[in-house]
């Protein structure tokens, strides 16, 4: 197949055009650094000639409400738009599980935009919500840490690896579209301060963790909100597999 992958140059994205080709797929790379524009439409409609389907493993960090939702929204209609007017079959979307249960963080705000811009389009779709990444308690270090701390919500979470993640998407799109596909989740649930010290040590990175509400993710995502639902598919590799490989 001609598999176009969205954020190819991304984490999510460069791994599933690895799974993709090592499998005999010719793929497409959308990505600003490769040309293709998705927040103006260039490069698009050239890059969508032929293909036959669409992973989005496209992201974007903004603190603001209205710039995650301004951004998911534009490049969202703009691949839409392209994937139509290619003849496109199958647009698989990467999301997040319980997308719909946190309103008061930016990027979820986005990703329900997205979300509901696929389902309302004229491509027939996949979404596939995953639950936080085995590297994501390291990500949240990067974003918050000064002089040597970092604060880190106590959140519950169950973790799974960006390969597990790559393996599933290729999987969904070389398939028939099939609407809101099920949770997928890592093996078992994990304390997010806890794996923030745990890789910090397995990296040699030295940092002061400071539990707390008081940061980016806020009191709402704490509790089962972030935990995949019943029936999830859950992969395979565990938190420990991944951090062995980390040192």
């Amino acid at each position: 197949m001609r598999i176009a992958v969205a954020g190819a140059t991304g984490n999510i994205g460069a791994r599933a055009v690895a799974v993709l080709e090592q499998a005999g797929h010719e793929v497409v790379r959308i990505s600003r650094s490769l040309g293709v524009d998705l927040t103006t439409g260039d490069g698009l409609d050239a890059a969508l000639t032929g293909v036959e389907a669409v992973i989005d493993a496209t992201s974007h960090t903004a603190a603001d409400r209205d710039d995650a939702v301004a951004y998911f929204g534009t490049t969202t209609r703009n691949l839409l738009a392209a994937e139509e007017q290619a003849g496109v079959r199958h647009h698989v979307l990467l999301s997040i599980v319980g997308v719909d249960r946190v309103e008061g963080n930016a990027h979820y705000a986005g990703k329900r935009e997205q979300e509901r811009l696929v389902t309302e389009g004229p491509v027939p779709w996949t979404i596939v919500p995953a639950t936080q990444f085995h590297d994501f308690a390291a990500a949240v270090t990067s974003w918050t840490e000064q002089d040597g701390a970092a604060a880190i919500p106590p959140l519950l979470v169950q973790p799974i690896a960006p390969a597990d993640v790559a393996d599933i998407l290729t999987e969904i799109a070389t398939g028939a579209p099939q609407g809101r596909y099920r949770d997928v989740a890592g093996p078992e649930p994990q304390d997010l301060v806890d794996m923030a010290r745990r890789t910090n040590d397995a990296r040699g990175h030295a940092v002061k963790l400071v539990p707390t509400w008081s940061s980016l993710l806020g009191p709402e995502m704490a509790g089962d909100v972030l935990l995949p639902g019943e029936g999830a598919r859950i992969a395979p590799t565990t938190f420990d597999e991944w951090l062995a490989k980390q040192q």
